[in-house]
């Protein structure tokens, strides 16, 4: 080695002394030094790719260690750290392709098949991603971040009793691991064990005071033990830390709509659209939304739909507001509607998701139409019928159905098994069976029947007609002909409601929000009994309560 060779190992030495120590902009003016007097100096390049991938310029990172892969095309950790740059542009096919060249040239690169794990996690690519990680944690035992991300991916598999044994795995590791103990809260929540997450939130706060998400699932868990004003402040928290945290924002909105507090929520409630999964309105950025502070006066005025059937069920009953401020009305609404809502008042034109829409001057979703009117508890509009099965329909189901000799009664006891939310509303029908008095008629109202009841159902004298409704106008006609309908959480119950229909409606403890708290009735529906779980979470005092109600009904 020359002079000139060991001045250069020198100053590159203290470079990674200073990189080492966290000086990472110090460091840099070294490697960049020697750079200048030789410009194939992998190792500087390799840190300095490494320092652009830690300061977020992935590009810039791309660039250096593509530099280094030409000079060395072995270079496993190279290909690693390239990987991790084209994550950061979000671009995880090449990312994936990445890690793959560093680990056929390094298979025991326990990094490597880590981040491989987490690009595919980002692309949904959730077996191949827990392969990944398996990878990782069978060459190091002790990878406490293999366990954690592993859990992550198993909770979005919905094996949510194996994400939480992946989160313990990572604390036994790391004791001091504040985001296990944050996302073991998520699946303890899941277990419906509110009081552990929410212990497991404060353990991930006492390690990292400053960190927003724990807060946030602080909020949840809290909502989820209905401690709404804690929740609140949990959640207000979180926002504190990071202000652009649309699920706090939410979760805050939902958590006073629950307790009734609707004039302080419609506001945050908008938040819902900067979430990063949820759909688009179609033409927003088209026409400007309407606020309630423009004139429509001999405008026209797009209400588009949003959410589930049942949400648009709830809040096409505003159509009519709008109207009467003078304003033409389009609906959209999604084919299986079209029929239902035909005839809905305040409606002049009704449009099927997907076709072409007239020309309008405004448009609002169906949901930030009660921030317009400033909707309290006291002002909900139309808690009477402002639905109606087609009397040409309820003739067809009439015939169908036969001459009534008892007491009829429509069951819904699941919904769709894709809601998220869907472990907790639903219920067995082999649970449900025992508590339906003999003496009344059954008629299974929902189109869905999984393959758990399916047995159960044939088994049964629950009336099956279903398969022969096409859209939710023959639901309607079906509700309609029924003396009463008891259903779980689902847009059955929305609907049956918004015909008027006497509706029992059987809740979790911590409910939609809608259904508010501690009341039996709805201020959104008339016809409405809310039969409540207890704090335990149990199905059997809810159906008690169900047959005893039912018991009491007679045929006339």
């Amino acid at each position: 080695m020359n002079k000139q060779q060991s001045e250069t190992a020198d100053t590159f030495q203290q470079g990674v002394l200073l990189f080492q120590s966290g000086k990472t902009d110090e460091a840099q003016e070294v490697f960049e030094k020697i750079l200048t007097e030789n410009p194939n100096h992998i190792n500087c390049l390799n840190l300095l790719g490494i320092i652009a991938v830690q300061a977020m310029k992935p590009k810039l990172a791309i660039a250096l260690i593509d530099r280094v892969i030409k000079l060395k095309p072995d270079d496993a950790a190279a290909y690693s750290n390239r990987g991790v740059a084209l994550q950061d542009l979000n671009q995880m096919v090449e990312a994936v392709a990445s890690y793959d060249r560093a680990l056929a040239i390094n298979p025991s690169y326990v990094e490597a098949w880590a981040n491989r794990g987490n690009a595919l996690l980002a692309l949904k690519r959730l077996e191949e991603a827990l392969l990944s990680y398996d990878h990782a944690i069978s060459l190091d035992p002790v990878y406490a971040e293999g366990f954690y991300n592993r859990s992550i991916a198993l909770m979005q598999l919905g094996r949510i009793a194996e994400s939480l044994a992946n989160c313990d795995h990572a604390i036994a590791i790391h004791p001091n691991y504040a985001e296990a103990y944050a996302n073991r809260s998520v699946a303890l929540v899941d277990l419906k064990r509110p009081n552990e997450a929410l212990a497991s939130c404060d353990l991930a706060i006492a390690h990292r005071p400053d960190y927003a998400e724990a807060h946030y699932n602080r909020g949840v868990a809290l909502k989820e033990l209905n401690c709404l004003a804690e929740a609140v402040r949990s959640f207000d928290r979180a926002i504190a830390l990071q202000a652009n945290y649309p699920e706090a924002y939410l979760n805050k909105a939902i958590s006073l709509l629950l307790a009734g507090d609707l004039n302080g929520a419609w506001d945050l409630y908008e938040w819902r659209w900067k979430q990063v999964n949820v759909p688009k309105i179609n033409v927003a950025g088209l026409k400007p939304l309407w606020h309630s502070d423009e004139d429509i006066s001999n405008k026209t005025i797009l209400l588009c739909a949003e959410q589930g059937f049942g949400d648009i069920i709830q809040f096409c009953r505003y159509a009519l507001l709008v109207q009467q401020l003078g304003g033409r009305v389009i609906l959209e609404v999604p084919g299986a509607l079209m029929r239902l809502l035909a005839e809905l008042k305040g409606v002049d034109f009704l449009v099927k998701k997907g076709d072409p829409i007239p020309h309008f001057d405004y448009y609002c979703p169906l949901l930030s139409l009660p921030k317009a009117f400033k909707t309290q508890l006291h002002t909900i509009p139309s808690p009477r019928p402002y639905l109606f099965a087609a009397q040409e329909k309820r003739e067809e189901w009439i015939k169908k159905l036969g001459k009534k000799t008892k007491l009829r009664v429509g069951l819904v006891w699941s919904g769709a098994a894709k809601n998220t939310n869907d472990h907790n509303r639903s219920i067995p029908l082999r649970q449900l069976l025992p508590y339906l008095p003999a003496e009344h008629e059954y008629y299974c109202l929902q189109k869905e029947v999984r393959t758990g009841d399916e047995s159960d159902l044939a088994r049964s004298d629950v009336r099956r007609y279903v398969e022969q409704a096409h859209d939710f106008s023959d639901t309607a006609a079906l509700c309609d002909l029924m003396d009463v309908v008891i259903s779980v959480d689902t847009s059955l119950a929305h609907l049956s409601a918004a015909l008027g229909r006497n509706t029992f409606i059987l809740l979790p403890f911590a409910p939609h929000w809608p259904w508010l708290l501690e009341r039996e009735d709805s201020p959104w529906y008339a016809s409405v009994k809310l039969l409540r779980q207890g704090s335990d979470y149990r199905w059997e005092d809810v159906l008690q309560q169900l047959k005893l109600e039912l018991s009491e009904m007679k045929y006339s």
